[in-house]
């Protein structure tokens, strides 16, 4: 199962569907990203499609020596070319139809066909459908239900899965969009008709509310770092804002598909990073022409103009990521991220109040830790702490105040615990409870942990564990109808109300390599860092945070 092949297969197939010839791509705001992180403009241009327009730009000139493809959502729009063959990303209804050739005035309209690529294909086994503020409250906010539904459905189809669906029960949230979906799959059961498998694939669906710590902390592999610090938004990360950046350097793109070195080492930890950065430059000071080397013959000249874009390409690569690592070095110096981190990391996995307290009060008297780490610091407390006998979550607050952090900033924490707190979660994030959980907890502080940035898993691991061994509990994680699976599910796609993180990706990915015959897709509403998911305009769960 890969999201990312998918999309392709589906772009691919839909520009060679229309023939050879002159082409241009017209695209709506939705399906330009969704193109944009599979495909590179030079890989498009390889495919005779010489021109990228958006559908709702203005005074476009008349280009009847073109094919128009367009590539849009199922949604409302009007057309004013010469030969369209136009591809829906996801199912349309006849009614839609039949409004497109009412409008189509001019009979300019040479072909209607449903592709299904509604979603931002992030990794190969994680997507997103970029919706924040999905939520009013615990309840969906209504049109977000109807744009989740046919996201998550359109992956289905691209996938080719029809399959048995599971909820988290303790959230109503998740209960709806299981049976928005079985709705779809039920009403359009002609589609998803495919070839039967032994065991039924399976698609779980979660609540953020049950895990709000992961969203909080702070990442160390590549691919999360950049996100976290820097943030990015499909594939592109804006650099403008680093001191002394270059005109071209602005604005990057970090794709694993057309980025060996990025491919390579998107999960390794940052200190990995730091000791490959330094051979993929010592392997370029190798392969780069010399300044004064000779060229004497035609030979000479036929090597240097076939080997020229290889050295400008790695050139490009070389520069951009120096230039990415050294702003997260540089941010991590600033923020004094490490010290941050290890106290994140203690207060998500450790059971020491005490110890936890008096680091987090620490951390709060430093000038150099910003309003962001600090507002998180407490969150993580107050969720790890909230029932606590000895809990000084005032004093935390108070300490927030005399640092200088708005009040607005911190009704966040209060707002974070509301919507993550003890109340609200069905599962058993803080402490386990059973005798088999506390001893595994016993044995791995028993053993050490290697990093001690590292030591924290998201929820998200117990649950697929639990999953795939088939001791997910029923009472718990309930199947929609009657059907259930007796065997071990083989192809799983979870989907998380609220976004997924990358630190979850990352679990994802580990299990897909270590778990032989398990298949897993990850997706959610958005993919989320500490911004996104607890500052005012962030929207974990929906508004909630933002009253």
């Amino acid at each position: 199962m890969n999201v990312t092949l998918a999309v392709k297969q589906y772009v691919s197939k839909m520009i060679e569907s229309s023939g050879p010839g002159m082409k241009v791509l017209l695209m709506d705001k939705e399906t330009t990203s969704i193109v944009s992180v599979v495909y590179t403009q030079s890989e498009i241009l390889q495919k005779e499609v010489y021109l990228f327009e958006r559908i709702d730009s203005q005074n476009r000139e008349n280009m009847k020596h073109l094919k128009a493809i367009c590539f849009l959502r199922p949604t409302k729009f009007l057309l004013k070319l010469h030969n369209f063959v136009v591809d829906f990303s996801n199912v349309i209804s006849k009614s839609e139809v039949k409004a497109l050739a009412e409008a189509d005035e001019q009979e300019v309209v040479a072909e209607v066909q449903e592709f299904y690529g509604d979603f931002i294909a992030v990794n190969p086994h994680l997507f997103s459908l970029n919706l924040q503020g999905v939520s009013r409250g615990r309840s969906w906010e209504p049109t977000l239900l109807t744009r989740t539904t046919q996201g998550l459905t359109s992956v289905l189809l691209a996938l080719k899965k029809c399959p048995m669906i599971r909820y988290q029960l303790s959230s109503d949230m998740a209960k709806r969009l299981a049976e928005s979906v079985k709705q779809i799959i039920t009403k359009e059961y002609e589609l998803f008709d495919f070839r039967k498998t032994e065991v039924p694939p399976l698609l779980l669906i979660l609540d953020r509310s049950d895990d709000a710590i992961t969203p909080l902390l702070n990442q160390w592999t590549y691919q999360a770092m950049v996100h976290e610090m820097l943030g990015l938004n499909n594939n592109r990360i804006d650099l403008s804002r680093v001191p002394g950046i270059s005109k071209d350097l602005r604005e990057v793109v970090l794709s694993a598909d057309s980025d060996e070195f990025y491919a390579n080492n998107m999960y390794l930890n940052f200190g990995e990073i730091g000791s490959n950065i330094k051979n993929l430059m010592e392997d370029f000071q190798k392969k780069k022409p010399k300044g004064q080397q000779k060229l004497e013959s035609i030979a000479d000249m036929k090597a240097f103009v076939d080997n020229y874009p290889q050295f400008k390409k790695m050139s490009g690569t070389v520069s951009k990521h120096v230039t990415v690592v050294g702003e997260l070095s540089r941010l991590v110096s600033e923020r004094q991220l490490m010290e941050v981190s290890e106290v994140e990391q203690e207060l998500a996995c450790q059971n020491d109040h005490s110890s936890a307290h008096q680091n987090v009060r620490r951390l709060l008297q430093n000038p150099r830790v910003s309003e962001l780490d600090a507002v998180r610091l407490v969150m993580l407390y107050a969720l790890r702490y909230e029932r606590h006998s000895s809990s000084n979550l005032p004093g935390l607050m108070e300490d927030l105040n005399r640092k200088g952090v708005s009040e607005r900033y911190r009704r966040m924490v209060h707002s974070m615990v509301e919507y993550g707190g003890k109340r609200v979660r069905g599962s058993d994030l803080i402490t386990p409870t059973d005798a088999v959980a506390i001893t595994k907890q016993f044995f791995k502080g028993l053993k050490g942990v290697e990093n001690v940035y590292a030591q924290h898993q998201p929820l998200l691991h117990e649950t697929l564990d639990q999953l795939i061994k088939g001791r997910l509990k029923d009472s718990q994680f309930p199947y929609l109808g009657p059907s259930t699976l007796r065997d071990r599910p083989q192809d799983i796609v979870v989907f998380i109300i609220g976004g997924a993180t990358y630190e979850e990706a990352l679990t994802v990915y580990t299990l897909n390599r270590t778990t032989p015959g398990v298949r897993i897709v990850l997706g959610g509403t958005t993919v989320h860092n500490t911004k996104s998911s607890c500052l005012p305009g962030g929207r974990v769960g929906g508004d909630l945070l933002c009253q």
